[in-house]
């Protein structure tokens, strides 16, 4: 089975995040690392091809300091990368990378395509069906448990109230939560070994891709404004004298919770 990885580089969630003067992410001052949803898409991957034999590859839309995340990926175990490196897709929206990554993935004849159910920077939890849609193949999203069965995959879809059992036929595009697994550590070996793994890389042009259709230029929606997070307040205290329970009562329902 031939796999791809969809593994985006995004700033650390653990630090602090900063935006650039035209309202992007400023990932230059970031630690960034590899999407954690998508560690999990990579490690059932793996786990797929142990048991199916195949190929996985994994595939970056990112700028030149995403190759760290690149190798990252290949030392947990995949065959092989693919970055899609352009200056022009600074600022793109989740409908101009959509597009992107279908135009790649076009070039890659994947049977299964898997990636995190969503990305800590953006959470949109939308790149997934529009990538379903462009290549006219089946979604099966929010996945708790992936089972393949030759061409037939079922997934347990993860909800509020528990869960979906959904099935489609290969090709398709599985989106995965943490619950679906336990990444495996990358080990000495495998991180020399990623080394030497093929990446290779494209442009828009190679993708014929124009570049008034991806960034700014091509953004479906725009930032006007932004604040920072409100620094912590204290809170309220509620001192028993007798009637400590109103009180805590009165407080909740202010809040809304009673």
């Amino acid at each position: 089975m031939n796999i791809v990885v969809l593994v985006k580089q995004v700033p650390d969630s653990g630090a602090e995040r900063t935006l650039s003067a035209d309202y992007s992410v400023d990932r230059a001052s970031s630690s960034n690392v590899i999407n954690e949803m998508d560690e999990y898409a990579i490690e059932e991957a793996l786990k797929i091809k142990e048991a199916h034999g195949g190929e996985v590859t994994v595939l970056t839309v990112g700028p030149a300091g995403a190759t760290e995340s690149i190798r990252k990926a290949l030392s947990m175990g995949p065959d092989k990368a693919v970055h899609v490196q352009d200056d022009a897709l600074h600022g793109s929206c989740a409908v101009a990378t959509s597009k992107v990554l279908a135009a790649a993935l076009g070039t890659l004849n994947a049977d299964l395509i898997l990636c995190g159910a969503e990305s800590t920077d953006g959470r949109v939890q939308v790149v997934p069906h529009m990538l379903a849609e462009r290549l006219g193949v089946a979604a099966l999203t929010g996945a708790r448990k992936l089972t393949v069965d030759g061409s037939q995959l079922t997934v347990e879809r993860q909800t509020d109230e528990g869960y979906e059992v959904v099935t489609a036929a290969t090709p398709a595009i599985v989106s995965v939560w943490d619950t679906i697994n336990e990444p495996r550590y990358p080990s000495f070996k495998g991180i020399m070994a990623a080394k030497k793994k093929p990446v290779q890389s494209l442009t828009l042009a190679d993708l014929g891709v124009a570049a008034d259709e991806v960034g700014f230029a091509g953004a479906t929606s725009q930032v006007l404004e932004f604040s920072k997070r409100p620094a912590r307040s204290g809170g309220t205290k509620v001192i028993d004298e007798g009637d400590g329970g109103t009180q805590l009562v009165a407080f909740l329902a202010t809040e809304k919770f009673v």
